[in-house]
């Protein structure tokens, strides 16, 4: 659209020849299944580059979510590392204005105190040009090939793993160019890349080794901004994974177990979550990116279940196989996602009545156990181990707003 990028850049794309246009793809079936579980996006691209280094896929926590801009600093960066170790996460994203609520050496004194403890950082960087001119810093870095790449230099000289790149202007072909840019450089300094207010991934997992996620979705911080967005998580949950999930990595920042979206988790101060625990612990599987930074904050070690601190301490974030087992766009879903011979089966309910039904889980043999994360009807939850019986069938139920998870 011309508007994009306030205006600056052309709308006509141009190609030199010979040349190469992307793939357009419907992918269409006679049931959900095909579509959920679908790896085209990733089967018609090829890799760009080669890798510079052996990149991993981390799980770790980030404060801004529920602290937000005042709480980027040094104390409270401190403690988020602490936190991510105790939690055996590998990183920490540091959001925006660091660049002034921190500062450079700082920075460098807190990569070198994750490193100790073995967490390493995310930067957060303003994508910004003369198209841009959102406030948050650090800003005029990452649009000028020279600077970032002076930038980057300084992030591999103490240790940075990678960086949140946000406020992206647009489909222009420019900003396109942009994306790629920034990959092809940090790749050259061993550096991953998330992508943040953002366009959809298009096979970019495969295309650029480097690539970690990408939002282009309303992600958590909605539920911090207005009580509107808890109020409908349940349905937009139900909705994510059979649409915006099923073409990438989808960095949503989620799975909180604080009762409230406050610095001190304090009742009746900000946006209030509607969902389970069990609904938070289902939706770190219903919601693949190989990335994750979880909305977990360190009061959840004492005032959350010690059920859910385990399981958010162990859940992968790389998978290797996904099934859809049932459910509608905005009403429900259950789905099972593999990693080596562990599954993991996540369900949650968005409609005004309890979701009764009965599983079919052959991924099982008869007899194995499994361990059973349950809401009641006042989304208490609760785990049970219990035994697969012979028929290989389970009945579920699923209160509104509440979850299930099953693994083995």
């Amino acid at each position: 659209m011309p508007g994009e990028n306030n205006g600056n850049g052309t709308t006509a794309p141009g190609i030199s020849l010979t040349g190469e246009t992307p793939w357009r793809t419907i992918t269409i079936g006679e049931t959900l299944a095909p579509i959920v579980e679908t790896t085209v996006p990733f089967d018609l691209v090829k890799p760009k580059y080669e890798a510079s280094k052996e990149y991993r896929y981390t799980k770790g926590t980030w404060s801004w979510i529920i602290k937000m801009d005042d709480n980027t600093t040094f104390p409270v960066q401190k403690q988020y590392i602490d936190f991510s170790a105790s939690m055996g996460y590998e990183t920490v994203l540091v959001d925006a204005l660091w660049d002034t609520q921190i500062g450079r050496d700082k920075i460098a004194e807190l990569a070198a105190y994750g490193t100790q403890k073995g967490v390493g950082l995310y930067l957060w960087y303003n994508s910004n040009g003369y198209w841009n001119d959102a406030p948050q810093g650090p800003r005029g870095l990452m649009d000028n090939a020279a600077i970032r790449r002076k930038e980057m230099a300084w992030m591999n000289s103490i240790g940075i793993k990678g960086i949140k790149v946000d406020f992206f202007g647009g489909d222009k072909q420019v900003t396109m160019k942009l994306y790629e840019d920034i990959l092809t450089d940090a790749n050259d300094f061993g550096i991953m890349v998330i992508f943040h207010g953002c366009t959809l991934p298009r096979g970019w997992e495969r295309m650029y080794p480097n690539f970690a996620s990408s939002e282009a979705v309303l992600a958590s911080e909605n539920l911090h901004f207005g009580q509107q967005s808890c109020d409908n998580e349940a349905i937009n949950a139900a909705t994510h994974t059979f649409i915006r999930n099923t073409v990438g990595s989808m960095d949503f920042g989620g799975s909180a177990l604080n009762k409230f979206y406050n610095s001190d988790n304090i009742a009746n101060k900000g946006s209030k979550r509607m969902t389970s625990d069990v609904f938070a612990l289902a939706t770190s599987v219903l919601f693949q990116s190989g990335v994750q930074h979880f909305a977990l904050a360190p009061n959840n070690l004492h005032d959350a279940p010690d059920w859910a601190i385990k399981f958010m301490k162990e859940v992968p974030t790389v998978w290797d196989e996904v099934r859809f087992l049932d459910g509608y766009p905005g009403r429900y879903v259950l789905l099972a996602r593999r990693k080596g011979a562990k599954w993991y089966i996540a369900g949650i309910n968005a409609e005004n009545k309890t979701l009764r039904t009965k599983l079919k889980l052959d991924m099982f043999s008869s007899g194995t156990a499994i361990n059973y994360y349950t809401d009641d009807d006042q989304l208490n939850g609760k785990v049970n181990t219990l035994k697969i019986n012979k028929n290989k069938e389970l009945e579920i139920k699923i209160p509104r707003n509440g979850g299930i998870v099953i693994i083995n």
